[in-house]
């Protein structure tokens, strides 16, 4: 059965970003659980700030899963990359998403790789796309294992090309895939990135198939379902047919505010998958 999962921001540096709540954990997972969400995805600004016995009560407490917890604060508070040229930056990069996905595979849940994964060719001495996916792929090839010790998926999440240049579609996501030693990561599909690089995304997602596993829930504008022009009904009809038991996740700016991004996001939810 497919879930629903909301986005909340613990980064004080990313706050203009698309994350439904913001700052206070134990507020955003009493709105979760009110609204009648499944669960919760966590960006954190590192997985060392977060308290698990304190998340894992309120958890409890409100009737929620942790769905996801997200690294981008790697990059924008320490600008950490995968794909860094400095030796010294790659491994800074690679232990901090190791962090995430200690954290979050102690909740059954994976960590999200996005703009960690970093770009080619920029800097005074830029290096080829080649080499910097061998640096992706041999990082990727130490991670995934991590997360499979904790019987959790790595996420790896195409993003669109004015955010990386090293992969923008679901094609060439899945065939980079295919080279990796590691046969534990997935891909975060983001239906608000496909809007910009697939010219169908239904069609994507079926590409994706056993690969998808885990789906970011934003319109066409990175608002909530609903307020863009994105078609959801072949979407949704697509995940059916695919059997995809994973969360969709909110991931979309708090538009007009917090609470109606959230209030129009379960009510899209509802009438597509339940």
């Amino acid at each position: 059965m497919i879930s629903s999962a909301i986005t909340l921001s613990l980064v004080p540096e990313a706050r203009g970003g698309p994350f439904v709540f913001w700052d206070d954990l134990e507020a955003g997972c009493a709105k979760a659980a009110e609204l009648g969400f499944d669960a919760i995805e966590i960006f954190p600004s590192h997985a060392d700030d977060l308290d698990g016995l304190a998340l894992r009560d309120l958890l409890r407490r409100h009737g929620l899963k942790l769905a996801a917890v997200g690294t981008g604060a790697g990059w924008v508070k320490r600008k950490l990359r995968l794909t860094d040229p400095d030796p010294h930056v790659r491994m800074c990069a690679r232990d901090f998403i190791g962090a995430a996905i200690d954290f979050a595979g102690g909740f059954g849940a994976p960590a999200i790789i996005g703009s960690m994964q970093g770009r080619w060719g920029e800097g005074p001495n830029p290096v080829p796309r080649e080499q910097s996916l061998a640096w992706l792929k041999e990082e990727l090839d130490q991670l995934g294992p991590r997360a499979h010790a904790l019987e959790v998926p790595l996420l790896y999440e195409p993003l669109n090309r004015y955010e990386t240049n090293l992969f923008n579609t679901v094609a060439d996501a899945v065939n980079f895939l295919g080279t990796l030693r590691t046969q534990n990561v997935k891909l975060l599909c983001d239906l608000f990135h496909m809007n910009i690089e697939e010219a169908d995304i239904a069609s994507a997602l079926r590409l994706a198939g056993p690969h998808l596993g885990h789906l970011h829930f934003a319109d066409s504008n990175r608002r909530a379902i609903g307020f863009g022009h994105t078609d959801i009904a072949p979407i949704a009809a697509a995940l059916r047919e695919m059997n995809y038991g994973g969360y969709v996740s909110a991931e979309v700016l708090p538009l007009p505010d917090s609470e109606t991004a959230a209030r129009q996001t379960i009510a899209s939810f509802k009438r597509w998958f339940r």
